[in-house]
């Protein structure tokens, strides 16, 4: 018996994923306080270590400040020194204070005399030094750097001062320094272990890290302890003071093997439990199928059964007796069910035979909606598949286009038929006429709904399209026609009280409106002319300049009265079209009618001619809002309107590019429509010139 796939619903799958999941749900719970605790103290020694190298650094300063007065006492004390100021030897003083000054690995030694810089050496140019009142062993951030390395930043200083005699009111002091730079910083980190920092208003200017940053964190108490991250590399830091003038000192201790040490515990704890969790899951599937496995067997047995493979006899081998019961019972059913079907079968294969006769299509619904037969007639109507759609809801395969609702609710009731707009399978739309009925079977039970349509689509385009051409017609007609007779009226009741200028007015309102109507019915009987088979054109030479100049001064009047202006360009040499001149005056003027009707008032309307080869191709360019890019395919189709955002453009009937299209075709010519630029369509057509001989 082909086996199934496994069945999430099935006993032993359910017996085995129950027991997968506990397992895993144990060790996880096992697992994450663990990560959890490890995280905890790591982090813990991590900060304590952090915090036994800051106090390591501060014992370090201090010790560093006690070694800087004892040089500024050792160098007061220098006879040779006391001797060279006593005697205002300038240069042997500065000599000799470059001398003491690279012996003993100082940056700056000052001599000071009633607060007067008298001589110094070093790396530091601090000449105003002499003025203040330094405690010894203080620090001093001085702005400018170091000028003798050609930088510019802020620089801290650990300075000393120590008279230079015996005598504590002495005028003369000698004041030694030492730069806090990165050599210092780096002395800090070889003898602390740890990286070292010097921040000036919270600002590194001095590190041993690698890379300088320029990060401040918050304080927290008196240590302000904080993570950073720097070029992906973690460090643990905490920062204290050295003075209340915002100097401050940083350790920070490389995080990255406290990291790498986390890491590699949660991978073992990881790895041991997942070990551990898959040896317990692939512990209890072993014993989950040797329970399930014949329930299992007989669920694939009876699953098949429902799918109507009953060739093969059931075999079932347990040593549950209950499980060898059932078997023998589903056997049973087994041969019973093929006997019926194969009964059935004949039935079947001669009511399809019926179905598929008929042209109409045929649906059958469950009481829920569903399709439980699709005849080939629904198939050829919708092109949807029988097996496509066989058990799928309704509403699925007709999807209503203007009702309210899905299509199980538009059924019509037994007996009746209703005409519903649906989308059929690749997206044409189609107006189905159903007609509904009930079914119910011979030992009662639920009742089906048998839905019987056809495609009426061409019957409703044809009744749609007659009244919207009756409508467009009347109302095309009723405006001129109201229009000219209130003009009549007017000039009826008030011409001999109107001014000529009034006059003039009432007067090309009635011309305009007489050549809207003359145009208008020309462009019926076009159009029933060529309905009917009878439009002809009778082509001759002819100048194109007479033609275009004829319809201009037939739309004259209606672009006067919108102000728009026409721009003409011809050829130098008016060329000699072979057309019919009346049905070419007509394409032309139905053409300005357009331009001037969907584009703007005071607007300009170009009309241009140029030759191609052995044809003329004329276009009229407006600056409306121009056609979408989908309508331009059936723009030239009868009763076909372009999109328009024109306040003054009618309705029309949609007969005029249709016309216009079938006059040039009839002279073997093309005609087609652009965007211009700068917004705007272009109507173009062509006519074929005279051959000359």
């Amino acid at each position: 018996m082909k086996r199934l796939q496994p069945d999430l619903r099935t006993l032993s799958a359910q017996m085995i994923l129950s027991f997968i999941a506990l397992v895993w749900l144990m060790a996880v719970a096992a697992l994450l306080p663990a990560v959890w605790l490890t995280h905890r103290q790591l982090e813990r020694q991590a900060w304590a270590q952090v915090e036994r190298g800051g106090r390591a650094a501060r014992a370090l300063y201090a010790a560093m400040q006690e070694e800087l007065k004892s040089l500024a006492t050792l160098t007061a004390q220098r006879p040779t020194l006391r001797d060279l100021v006593g005697r205002g030897d300038g240069e042997a003083l500065l000599a000799y204070l470059r001398t003491l000054q690279q012996g003993s690995g100082l940056d700056l030694v000052l001599v000071c005399e009633s607060g007067q810089a008298v001589a110094q050496a070093g790396r530091v140019s601090l000449a105003d030094l002499c003025a203040r009142q330094e405690q010894a062993g203080s620090y001093l951030v001085v702005e400018g750097g170091l000028p003798q390395e050609g930088r510019s930043a802020v620089v801290p200083l650990l300075v000393a001062d120590h008279p230079l005699t015996d005598q504590a009111d002495s005028p003369c002091r000698v004041v030694v320094g030492r730069v806090l730079d990165d050599n210092l910083a780096v002395q800090m980190r070889t003898q602390t272990g740890m990286e070292h920092t010097l921040l000036v208003a919270g600002r590194p200017v001095s590190t041993s890290l690698p890379a300088r940053r320029s990060w401040l964190a918050p304080p927290v108490g008196d240590l302000r302890r904080s993570k950073l991250n720097l070029d992906g590399h973690p460090y643990y830091t905490t920062r204290f003071p050295l003075d209340d003038s915002g100097l401050e000192a940083e350790v920070a201790l490389d995080g990255w093997d406290v990291a790498d040490a986390q890491r590699r515990l949660v991978w073992l704890l990881l790895g041991s439990t997942v070990a551990v969790t898959a040896i317990a899951s692939l512990l209890g599937t072993f014993l989950a199928r040797r329970i399930g496995g014949p329930l299992d067997h007989l669920a694939a047995a009876a699953a098949a059964m429902s799918r109507g493979e009953l060739g093969e006899p059931l075999a079932v081998r347990s040593g549950v007796r209950e499980v060898t019961l059932v078997a023998q019972a589903l056997e049973g059913a087994r041969l019973d069910l093929k006997r019926s079907l194969a009964e059935l079968r004949q039935e079947k294969a001669w009511t399809d035979h019926l179905l598929e006769a008929i042209v109409e299509g045929i649906v059958t619904l469950d009481r829920h909606g569903h399709i439980t037969f699709f005849s080939h007639g629904a198939e050829r109507i919708t092109g949807w598949r029988r097996d496509e759609v066989t058990g799928c809801p309704c509403d699925r395969v007709f999807r209503p286009l203007e009702a309210e609702g899905p299509f199980s609710q538009l059924i019509p009731p037994p007996g009746q038929h209703r005409k519903i707009p649906v989308e059929l399978r690749d997206g044409r739309q189609a107006v189905l006429a159903f007609t509904g009925a009930r079914l119910l079977p011979p030992e009662g039970g639920d009742a089906r709904v048998a839905l019987v349509f056809r495609d009426v689509s061409e019957e409703e385009a044809v009744h749609r399209l007659l009244g919207h051409f009756l409508a467009n017609v009347a109302h095309e007609f009723r405006t001129p026609l109201s229009a000219l007779a209130a003009s009549v009226e007017l000039l009826l009741d008030q011409a001999p009280d109107l001014s000529p200028v009034e006059l003039e007015e009432l007067l090309t309102s009635l011309h305009l409106g007489v050549l809207g109507l003359q145009t208008l019915i020309d462009n019926l009987l076009e159009s029933a002319s060529i309905e009917t088979g009878h439009f002809q054109v009778r082509p001759r030479p002819s100048d194109l300049g007479e033609i275009i100049a004829e319809a201009i001064a037939m739309m004259q009047p209606l672009l006067d009265r919108h102000g728009q202006r026409l721009v003409v360009e011809m050829p130098v040499a008016i060329p000699v079209v072979r057309a019919d001149p009346r049905r070419a005056v007509q394409v032309v003027v139905n053409l300005l009618s357009n331009a001037s009707k969907y584009g703007p008032d005071e607007a300009e309307i170009e009309v241009r001619a140029t030759v191609e080869g052995d044809w003329v191709r004329v276009a009229v360019a407006d600056s409306g809002p121009g056609v979408p890019a989908d309508q331009r395919k059936n723009l030239f189709r009868r009763f076909v309107h372009p999109g328009s955002g024109s306040d003054k453009a009618q309705v029309g009937i949609g007969l005029g590019l249709s016309v216009v299209k079938a006059i040039v075709a009839a002279h073997g010519g093309q005609v087609g429509v652009e965007e211009k630029q700068g917004g705007g369509s272009v109507f173009w057509f062509t006519l074929p010139l005279v051959e000359e001989r």
